[in-house]
C-alpha cells in the first residue's frame, strides 16, 4: 500500500527532527519518496512557532492500523509529547506524522479517519502531495490536491 503521510515540526531543530522522523519512517518501508520542506503558521491555534512540514510517501504491507501505532511510536522515540492540552487545544510539537491519505482507501474509524478529514483545509498537507502524487484524487470528491488547493486559496480570499 502507498501511504501518503505529513511530517511536521515547530519547536527546537525542526529540521533535524523532520530528517530523523523520515529515517525511521523509511526504514519500515519499501520503497519511499519525499517532498520538499514547505513552512506555515500553526493551524488550529495560536503559537510564535511556525512549522516545517514535508510529505512523505512510503510502500509498506503494514494494515492501516499498524501503521497508525508505528507513527505513534516513532513520535514518542524521538521525543514527542502529546499534541493536545487538558482542554484538548492544540500545542506545539517536536514531531507529529499524520497519515494524509492511503492509496484511494477510505477508512472512518474512531482513531482513523482516511483521507485526512481536514485535508482539504490545510496548505501544508496539500503542497507536499501535489509534488508527490499530483494525479492522486480524493476517494470521495475526486479533487487532485492542486483542485482542493485552488479551492482553499479561493475560500481564503486569495
Amino acid at each position: 500500500m502507498k501511504y501518503y503521510l505529513n511530517v511536521g515540526s515547530n519547536i527546537g531543530n525542526r529540521r533535524d527532527h523532520l530528517y530523523r522522523a523520515v529515517v525511521a519512517l523509511v526504514a519500515g518501508s519499501s520503497g519511499a519518496a519525499v517532498s520538499r520542506i514547505v513552512e506555515s503558521e500553526p493551524w488550529g491555534y495560536e503559537s510564535d512557532n511556525r512549522f516545517l512540514n514535508l510529505g512523505l510517501v512510503i510502500d509498506s504491507d503494514d494494515a492501516p492500523l499498524a501503521m497508525l501505532d508505528r507513527l505513534h511510536d516513532i513520535e514518542r522515540q524521538l521525543g514527542s509529547a502529546a499534541h493536545r492540552d487538558a482542554h484538548g487545544n492544540y500545542v506545539d510539537r517536536l514531531v507529529d506524522i499524520d497519515i494524509v491519505a492511503i492509496d484511494g482507501q477510505i477508512i472512518d474509524l474512531p482513531v482513523l479517519q482516511v483521507p485526512h478529514p481536514r485535508m482539504s483545509q490545510r496548505e501544508f498537507f496539500l503542497v507536499p502531495m501535489m509534488e508527490l502524487a499530483p494525479c492522486w484524487r480524493h476517494p470521495v470528491t475526486g479533487l487532485t490536491a492542486a483542485q482542493m488547493l485552488q479551492e482553499l486559496k479561493l475560500r481564503q480570499g486569495g
